[in-house]
Protein backbone atom coordinates (compact mmCIF):
# COMPACT_ATOMS: atom_id res chain seq x y z
CA UNK A 1 0.00 0.00 0.00
CA UNK A 2 2.10 3.33 -1.05
CA UNK A 3 -0.25 6.24 1.21
CA UNK A 4 -1.66 3.81 4.15
CA UNK A 5 -3.37 5.98 6.21
CA UNK A 6 -5.72 5.08 9.13
CA UNK A 7 -6.61 4.36 12.67
CA UNK A 8 -4.54 2.04 15.14
CA UNK A 9 -7.15 0.54 17.66
CA UNK A 10 -6.52 -0.55 20.94
CA UNK A 11 -8.10 -4.25 21.05
CA UNK A 12 -11.01 -4.32 22.78
CA UNK A 13 -14.95 -6.09 22.44
CA UNK A 14 -15.65 -3.61 19.60
CA UNK A 15 -12.62 -3.18 17.34
CA UNK A 16 -14.37 -5.93 14.90
CA UNK A 17 -17.29 -4.06 14.58
CA UNK A 18 -15.60 -0.84 13.99
CA UNK A 19 -13.39 -2.27 11.29
CA UNK A 20 -16.96 -3.80 9.73
CA UNK A 21 -17.97 0.51 9.67
CA UNK A 22 -15.01 1.59 8.28
CA UNK A 23 -15.37 -0.97 5.79
CA UNK A 24 -18.74 -0.12 4.43
CA UNK A 25 -17.78 3.12 4.60
CA UNK A 26 -15.22 2.38 1.88
CA UNK A 27 -16.93 0.76 -0.59
CA UNK A 28 -13.90 -0.20 -3.14
CA UNK A 29 -11.43 0.58 -0.76
CA UNK A 30 -9.17 -1.82 -0.09
CA UNK A 31 -9.20 -2.02 3.86
CA UNK A 32 -5.65 -3.80 5.49
CA UNK A 33 -5.81 -5.08 9.00
CA UNK A 34 -2.71 -5.90 10.93
CA UNK A 35 -3.18 -7.27 14.71
CA UNK A 36 -0.46 -6.76 16.50
CA UNK A 37 -1.84 -8.49 19.34
CA UNK A 38 -2.74 -5.52 21.60
CA UNK A 39 -3.97 -3.32 19.07
CA UNK A 40 -4.87 -3.29 15.50
CA UNK A 41 -3.38 -1.52 12.77
CA UNK A 42 -6.59 -0.12 10.36
CA UNK A 43 -5.25 1.39 7.06
CA UNK A 44 -6.57 2.07 3.64
CA UNK A 45 -4.55 3.45 0.69
CA UNK A 46 -4.83 8.09 0.62
CA UNK A 47 -8.04 8.44 1.95
CA UNK A 48 -10.92 6.52 4.47
CA UNK A 49 -13.92 7.92 6.45
CA UNK A 50 -15.46 6.95 9.09
CA UNK A 51 -19.25 7.95 10.36
CA UNK A 52 -21.30 8.47 13.16
CA UNK A 53 -24.52 7.05 11.33
CA UNK A 54 -22.48 3.93 10.27
CA UNK A 55 -20.90 3.24 13.74
CA UNK A 56 -24.27 3.52 15.38
CA UNK A 57 -25.63 0.67 12.92
CA UNK A 58 -23.04 -1.66 14.21
CA UNK A 59 -22.45 -0.18 17.98
CA UNK A 60 -26.19 1.02 18.98
CA UNK A 61 -28.14 3.94 18.20
CA UNK A 62 -26.66 5.97 21.29
CA UNK A 63 -22.55 5.73 19.99
CA UNK A 64 -20.63 8.75 19.01
CA UNK A 65 -17.90 9.28 16.72
CA UNK A 66 -16.25 10.80 20.16
CA UNK A 67 -16.17 7.70 21.55
CA UNK A 68 -13.51 6.26 19.26
CA UNK A 69 -11.06 8.46 21.14
CA UNK A 70 -11.20 6.21 23.97
CA UNK A 71 -9.77 3.12 21.98
CA UNK A 72 -7.85 4.88 18.96
CA UNK A 73 -4.01 4.80 20.62
CA UNK A 74 -2.76 6.54 17.07
CA UNK A 75 -3.40 7.06 13.58
CA UNK A 76 -1.54 7.49 10.21
CA UNK A 77 -2.25 10.27 8.32
CA UNK A 78 -4.10 13.35 8.84
CA UNK A 79 -7.40 13.31 10.42
CA UNK A 80 -9.91 15.28 9.51
CA UNK A 81 -13.06 15.18 12.01
CA UNK A 82 -16.22 16.84 12.26
CA UNK A 83 -19.37 16.27 14.48
CA UNK A 84 -20.33 12.96 12.46
CA UNK A 85 -17.41 11.41 11.03
CA UNK A 86 -13.78 11.38 10.85
CA UNK A 87 -11.68 10.90 7.43
CA UNK A 88 -8.10 9.78 7.47
CA UNK A 89 -6.16 11.27 4.65
CA UNK A 90 -2.42 11.21 3.35
CA UNK A 91 -0.63 14.51 3.86
CA UNK A 92 -0.80 16.22 0.66
CA UNK A 93 -3.73 14.11 -0.42
CA UNK A 94 -6.34 16.34 -2.95
CA UNK A 95 -9.94 15.65 -4.20
CA UNK A 96 -9.56 13.24 -7.42
CA UNK A 97 -7.04 11.19 -5.17
CA UNK A 98 -4.44 12.62 -6.56
CA UNK A 99 -1.08 13.28 -4.24
CA UNK A 100 0.00 17.02 -4.23
CA UNK A 101 3.30 17.80 -5.54
CA UNK A 102 6.12 19.80 -3.26
CA UNK A 103 6.87 23.51 -4.43
CA UNK A 104 10.29 23.39 -6.30
CA UNK A 105 11.37 26.84 -5.49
Amino acid sequence: MKNPVGPVLRMGDEVELIIAAIEEDNPGTEIEVIDRGAYVRVQGEDRITLTEQTLRRYLGADYEIRSLGAIMSAFSGKAITTSDSITWQAVGWRAGGAQAKAATP
